[in-house]
């Protein structure tokens, strides 16, 4: 119930209620409406900037930011797997591929080497999903880097690779001389006797017994940088530089097949057996040098001898009889 307010009428002694007017019915209305207005605006501005109530926007926000957060996670899950299958590449690389073209293995360190910089991350600082974020980028820019060092790896196994079949193409590997045309394996590598002074002398080569005129084979792909007679002992002889530091040597030959600066495939004829220099039978004396020094023949013929047909050379090369030259 209301509360009636009265005053005081002086002319009737008596207290009298007092009666509001429209205008000032109307005056309380407005006031009672602009202070609700006011106090809904406030109440509605602070409850909004609170987690009580939230605008749909920020549902939607809310809601992408979760998607996010599952995509970087399910991305953070991808990239350890392609950690993984590189790391497995890497070992393969490491133990097998770099092993067997005799290239040093690439160490850990240098795959998984740090980046430069203070703070490398410091623009993605500051937000609700920054550590995330940065552990997220600092695994792309680990597998970028094992990327980019694998790729580097790869191209250097490639180019060892064909330098590794250019390699096998130039090493001296056949006889030079076939062996159905053979007289006999006249003498090895080592120690024999000398044909003129009869004395014990190191034999650096091996010598072939052939009639005069049998082809002489190119034992590895190559270049002639000789093709004379003006070698002391060799009479007309042919050197083979066959690249890698390997150098093949022919002499007392009858004649040439092939002039120096010549290329020669494996297998090419490059002159024939003869009896030129100091020589006291037509045969073929040959040598290989490897980065300048001569080394035993002997272990070059895997190319085109059976394994009995290559003991059989062995016991023969084996024996300290006496040298064609």
């Amino acid at each position: 119930m209301a509360k009636v307010k009265y005053y005081y009428d002086p002319e009737t002694l008596s207290y009298r209620p007092i009666s509001p007017g429209k205008r000032l019915k109307v005056s309380n209305l407005f006031l009672f409406l602009i202070s609700s207005l006011l106090f809904g605006v406030i109440g509605l501005f602070t409850l909004l900037n609170t987690d009580v109530i939230k605008t749909p926007k920020e549902i939607l926000q809310e809601r992408e930011l979760s998607n996010y957060e599952l995509q970087f996670n399910l991305l953070g899950r991808r990239i350890e797997q392609m950690q993984a299958v590189l790391s497995n590449i890497e070992e393969r690389d490491n133990d097998i591929y770099r092993i067997y073209f005799e290239a040093s293995p690439i160490p850990k360190e240098q795959r998984r080497a740090g980046f430069g910089g203070v703070n490398r991350y410091n623009d993605l600082e500051g937000y609700n999903s920054s550590e995330m974020i940065i552990n997220t980028t600092k695994q792309i820019d680990i597998l970028s880097k094992m990327l980019v060092v694998q790729s580097n790896s790869l191209e250097e196994i490639q180019e060892l690779a064909e330098r590794k079949e250019e390699l096998l193409a130039a090493i001296p590997s056949i006889q030079p001389v076939r062996k159905e045309d053979l007289k006999r394996m006249a003498s090895g590598f080592g120690w024999r006797i000398d044909p003129f002074t009869k004395a014990r002398k190191k034999h650096y080569g091996m010598d072939f017994s052939a009639v005069r005129g049998t082809p002489i084979y190119a034992t590895g792909d190559g270049k002639i940088v000789r093709a004379d007679n003006r070698s002391s002992g060799y009479g007309n002889h042919i050197r083979i530089d066959h690249g890698f530091g390997y150098v093949s040597l022919y002499a007392h030959l009858h004649k040439y097949n092939v002039r120096k600066g010549q290329k020669v495939k494996r297998g090419d004829i490059i002159g024939y057996v003869g009896n030129t220099g100091r020589s006291v039978a037509s045969h073929l004396h040959y040598e290989i040098f490897k980065d300048g020094k001569k080394i035993n023949p002997l272990n070059f013929y895997y190319g085109n001898l059976s394994s009995e047909e290559f003991d059989a050379l062995i016991a023969q090369a084996s024996q300290e009889n006496q040298s064609f030259d």
